[in-house]
């Protein structure tokens, strides 16, 4: 006689790009053997692809492609199937701003950390009268080879394909172009075209992108200063 089936519980959450709610389980142990493997490695594309095999498996919902969602989207998932899965605290080590070395140890319940959107943020970059660039926020793969990398420093070229890959249309009142319908190259041909205004409205774009975000209080046990810390992106909660 097989072994009976263990039932898991599932949650529903909303997707902070879209707002479109999804229902997950928690991982399983497979799942966390995965994790543990990745961690060990200290790899870090290995731990991102990780990341991404662990959702697949625990996001229920049907249509959702996890390699096309954006990196916070990513970040937020992780974070709230783990808490269902191992806890919902969860302990950090946070350096204090005033010696700049000291670490405290910070919990932080994982429901009360959420999705930054800035108020001057906007995906659309007007570039002039004529022409304006919709943007689209990079997905879990084009953050690995950008962000992931062993090497120290980003190219060039780099860059630019960054930039390309996040370039989702361009139009005027007249006239509209789509990515899909683009060579890499002509993309790049397009991006060297820019001004340095140009540029910086494009630079904005990546600075001011919502980002995984929670704010600790900590006091420095060597100096008694009160602080206040902003953790943001998915490798500070796991410091």
């Amino acid at each position: 006689m097989p072994l009976p089936k263990i039932s898991t519980p599932t949650y529903e959450l909303v997707i902070p790009s879209s707002k479109k709610k999804i229902r997950f389980r928690p991982f399983l142990v497979k799942e966390e053997k995965i994790l543990i493997i990745a961690m060990e490695s200290q790899d870090n594309t290995q731990i991102a692809n990780a990341i991404k095999d662990v959702l697949s498996a625990c996001i229920v919902s049907k249509g959702v492609k996890v390699e096309k969602l954006s990196t916070f989207d990513i970040e937020y998932l992780f974070l709230n199937i783990r808490g269902k899965s191992v806890g919902e605290e969860l302990e950090v080590n946070v350096t204090c701003p005033d010696d700049g070395e000291t670490q405290v140890p910070a919990v932080i319940r994982l429901d009360t950390i959420k999705v930054e959107f800035p108020e001057n943020h906007s995906t659309d970059i007007k570039l002039d009268d004529q022409y304006t660039v919709r943007m689209k926020y990079p997905s879990m793969d084009e953050f690995v080879k950008s962000n992931f990398s062993n090497e120290e420093n980003v190219n060039v070229d780099e860059t630019f394909g960054l930039i390309a890959s996040c370039i989702d249309q361009v139009y005027s009142e007249e006239e509209s172009w789509t990515s899909a319908d683009c060579t890499q190259k002509e993309l790049n041909e397009f991006i060297e075209q820019f001004n340095s205004a140009q540029f910086k409205l494009v630079e904005n774009f990546f600075a001011t992108m919502p980002k995984l975000s929670h704010t600790v209080e900590v006091t420095n046990p060597n100096t008694g200063v009160k602080s206040e810390v902003v953790l943001e992106g998915l490798a500070n909660f796991f410091a």
